[in-house]
């Protein structure tokens, strides 16, 4: 029996969306796992790259933040900021990005700010950083989140970085050409937006987890007409991750493993 944790199989999950070819900004934690399984297991033409100015490092070893020394590591190019969100932006590649946040709303809009009132706020954030920019210039967004209804929001407490905006063509009205939210990873599923009003809805929930669940944890109302169960983490996947991407268990985590089905 094949056991594998939150993170691994969110890693998995993210990291299949992803195309042999594609141009990936990763960040820190379980999108770095996504980011090098995609590339050790299907996608080897992807090509990895960090905020700091890493250009398809080596990944040797799992770097444990964007400014740990390893993301420089055996790469084609060490550049910086500047030469990093220009690659995001560049209009003949396809970017990939990977972003975290604290609330999502059902367009992909995304807050990293604050909660509660800006001005007194109940808990304050680290705040956009490179996110905005981001989420404004690459070719898809792909977000990671822990499935709750404080996170999965109606209204989002501060707009930090635009998705599709209020859904529709609005998006393409603010003067964003590109881009927009691609997918939601999180604990208990996988969560992508319609074609035509961008709203969000229900792709594929995780083994063990039911829509009723999803739902229940959601702050708006969810299409979930069309979810399917997802893939269980093949042997194979799991062997890749654990022992060529992050053998230490740094981010995969041994806790909370879950058996298939």
């Amino acid at each position: 029996m094949v056991m594998y944790s939150d993170n691994e199989m969110m890693a998995i999950a993210a990291g299949r969306l992803i195309k042999d070819g594609d141009i990936v900004f990763a960040g820190t934690g379980v999108s770095m796992l996504a980011a090098t399984a995609a590339k050790r297991i299907h996608a080897p033409g992807a090509v990895v790259f960090f905020e700091t100015g890493g250009i398809d490092p080596a990944l040797d070893e799992i770097p444990m933040t964007v400014a740990d020394l390893r993301v420089m590591s055996g790469t084609s190019l060490n550049s910086g900021l500047i030469e990093a969100f220009s690659t995001v932006g560049h209009r003949k590649l396809r970017t990939i990005a990977f972003l975290g946040a604290a609330q999502i709303d059902r367009y992909g809009n995304l807050n990293t700010t604050s909660i509660g009132d800006y001005h007194k706020p109940k808990k304050r954030f680290s705040g956009s950083g490179g996110a905005c920019d981001v989420a404004s210039l690459a070719s898809g967004v792909i977000t990671f989140m822990q499935h709750d209804k404080r996170r999965f929001v109606e209204k989002l407490d501060y707009l930090t970085s635009v998705g599709w905006y209020k859904g529709g063509n609005s998006r393409q009205e603010l003067g964003l050409r590109r881009g927009g939210a691609m997918a939601v990873v999180t604990n208990l599923g996988v969560l992508r937006f319609h074609d035509k009003t961008k709203e969000m809805y229900l792709a594929e929930y995780f083994p063990a987890v039911t829509v009723e669940q999803i739902r229940k944890n959601t702050g708006f109302p969810i299409d979930a007409s069309g979810a399917k169960e997802a893939l269980l983490p093949t042997a194979e996947e799991l062997r890749v991750l654990r022992e060529e991407v992050d053998p230490q268990r740094l981010i995969c985590q041994s806790n909370n493993e879950k058996p298939p089905g």
